[in-house]
């Protein structure tokens, strides 16, 4: 879908991260979006949003801000927000009692006093199936919204990695199924033939196509240099960590393969654990998407973060190009904190695709605007 960007919009961003989403909503990825108010309760997220955007994210809890009368919600046109997903994740075992389940609150009482014609949640795919999506529903159809809802890939739009994601869009002016979900620009080499890639579609990005031209990291702290190298540092190893890096020497290879070949270097609770967590201390492949990239990603116990051939997790650069974060944003905060950063981030490529979708229904809602006078 391809549209003249003649129209600019108005964009909140709540629980924003470091702006993942709004980046996306902006002209760095081809569309007319101006973001005039955002909010998150980590101090370093919101310094990385100022530093990006502008100074108009507001650091604070947004249901302490809501009941500040000195704080004025601005009218929008559009309010997103990736709304915490610990509580939905299939990793939180108390999930259902989880207090963050319940920020679709604030963000729909933000939805109602800025007058937002449209809106947009990001979480997990499990928030479909949950009461709380059923919540959202009701307080959305109450408000004249007409909803939409779907799991998007984000290999299946440019992005280099394995993510699956919710996204829920409401509409007072139309049905948003009329422009969602994005039509599909990438696909699985292994699951399409020629035919499909001659109509369009091409092949996934790849861990290759995002980090083969970056050096091997230096040193273990962020470094005062351009990106992208800045974030291009690597940590220490144990002895014993790189001998276990090394026992695994060949794309794919994982924990099991460790106790295959090293079983002297596998950790004793591995070795008692038979089944699951294939991805645990496994090497990413050069010509396959990386896995979803978490916060811990420099921990190769944490998941499939080894290089592919070099004995190392992979790096915070890396990790950003995973989530396909273009190399001049610039991160705040400690490496624990922009690690965190970048793992909560929706990747900006596919935020973009959803934004694509949204500025079709605004552009509708200005047509039959136009055709009314």
């Amino acid at each position: 879908m391809t549209l003249q960007k003649e129209y600019c919009f108005k964009l909140i961003d709540l629980f924003s991260g470091a702006g993942g989403l709004t980046l996306g909503f902006t002209e760095a990825f081809g569309h007319n979006f101006t973001p005039i108010w955002a909010n998150d309760n980590n101090k370093d997220a919101v310094d990385t949003y100022n530093r990006n955007f502008g100074s108009h994210c507001i650091l604070g809890d947004i249901t302490s801000l809501l009941n500040d009368p000195h704080v004025e919600i601005p009218q929008a046109d559009v309010v997103i927000g990736g709304l915490p997903c610990q509580g939905f994740s299939l990793l939180n075992k108390e999930r259902r009692n989880d207090y963050r389940n319940q920020m679709w609150r604030p963000f729909m009482e933000v939805v109602e006093r800025s007058q937002a014609q449209v809106f947009m949640i990001e979480n997990v795919p499990q928030i479909l199936d949950s009461p709380e999506f059923k919540e959202i529903a009701i307080m959305a159809e109450t408000l004249g919204f007409t909803l939409t809802q779907g799991k998007l890939c984000a290999a299946d739009y440019g992005v280099p990695q394995l993510r699956w994601r919710a996204f829920i869009i409401g509409c007072r002016f139309a049905d948003p199924a009329t422009a969602f979900p994005p039509k599909q620009t990438h696909c699985n080499p292994e699951r399409y033939g020629i035919i499909e890639m001659m109509g369009g579609l091409r092949p996934w990005c790849t861990v290759r196509d995002a980090i083969a031209d970056l050096p091997s990291p230096e040193g273990t702290e962020i470094r005062a240099v351009e990106p992208p190298l800045d974030l291009q540092f690597g940590r220490s190893p144990t002895q014993l960590s790189l001998r276990r890096y090394q026992a695994i020497p060949e794309e794919g290879m994982n924990r099991f393969d460790l106790q295959r070949l090293a079983p002297e270097l596998t950790p004793a609770c591995w070795i008692k654990k038979q089944s699951g967590g294939t991805d645990l201390f496994g090497r990413l492949w050069w010509d396959r998407p990386s896995v979803t990239i978490r916060t811990e990603f420099f921990k190769p116990e944490k998941g499939r973060y080894l290089h592919p051939v070099q004995h190392r997790p992979i790096t915070h650069r890396e990790a950003a190009r995973f989530q396909s974060f273009p190399d001049n944003f610039r991160f705040c905060g400690s490496k624990t904190s922009i690690a965190r950063q970048i793992g909560n981030a929706v990747p900006p490529l596919l935020a973009a695709q959803v934004a694509n979708c949204i500025y079709s229904l605004l552009v509708q809602c200005i047509g039959m605007s136009l055709l009314d006078v």
